[in-house]
């Protein structure tokens, strides 16, 4: 059964609307700059989701996506997507 995030914006950012992020196949979830701005989605398959959102500390948008997942998987088959709007506002999602 295919899950999915469901990364929600808001009209404030410049990601409007709503992102469908599959969680199968996740390998790792981790930050790459210091003020983790960039939130990678890494999947065994070798491709990655990149999450950009407003500066972090310690850690945020990493644990409370990692913590959507957890939650996700834990729901119901008949229910494939779980909604997630992280504190710091998104401001682009790309699948590569």
């Amino acid at each position: 059964m295919q899950k999915y995030l469901n990364l929600k914006g808001t009209a404030a950012t410049a990601f409007e609307g709503n992102q469908l992020v599959s969680i199968n196949g996740i390998k790792t979830i981790r930050s790459t700059t210091a003020i983790h701005v960039d939130t990678l989605i890494e999947y065994e398959d070798g491709t990655t989701t990149t999450v950009k959102t407003a500066a972090n500390v310690a850690f945020g948008t990493v644990v409370q996506l990692q913590a959507a997942v957890i939650a996700a998987l834990q729901t119901s088959w008949t229910n494939p997507v779980y909604d997630v709007t992280v504190t710091k506002a998104i401001v682009s999602v790309i699948n590569a």
